[in-house]
């Protein structure tokens, strides 16, 4: 069994900072990619960011230079550090990762999700 768990979502003002966190737990063999999508009320899914197990990074257009994605290889978890928050980025936060069980049997599983919600 594999686990996500998210944490660190809430509510902040305009301007502010969050670092959201996903701990991967269960039996793992490897990680691949980690990442973070957002899903905005009556909008679509849309990736934020993601890091590759040799950890190249890539990010949306409407978070370059205020975001940024980290991983902790020994930890099995992905950092999400939001800055200069702005109200269109209040959204559900999902974490994404390509986990491995075995050599040849890797799977993408999905968090929960975490609301982060930026108002005044």
């Amino acid at each position: 069994q594999v686990r996500l768990v998210e944490s660190g979502g809430g509510l902040v003002q305009p301007g502010g900072s969050l670092r959201l966190s996903c701990a991967a737990s269960g039996s793992i063999f490897s990680i691949n990619a980690m990442g973070w999508y957002r899903q905005a009320p009556g909008k679509e899914r849309e990736l934020v960011a993601d890091i590759n197990s040799g950890g190249s990074t890539n990010l949306s257009d409407s978070v370059k230079g205020r975001f940024t994605i980290s991983r902790d290889n020994a930890k099995n978890t992905v950092y999400l550090q939001m800055s200069s928050l702005k109200p269109e980025d209040t959204a559900v936060y999902y974490c994404n990762v390509d986990l491995c069980q075995h050599w040849s049997r890797c799977v993408i599983y999905w968090g929960t999700g975490t609301l982060v919600t930026v108002s005044s």
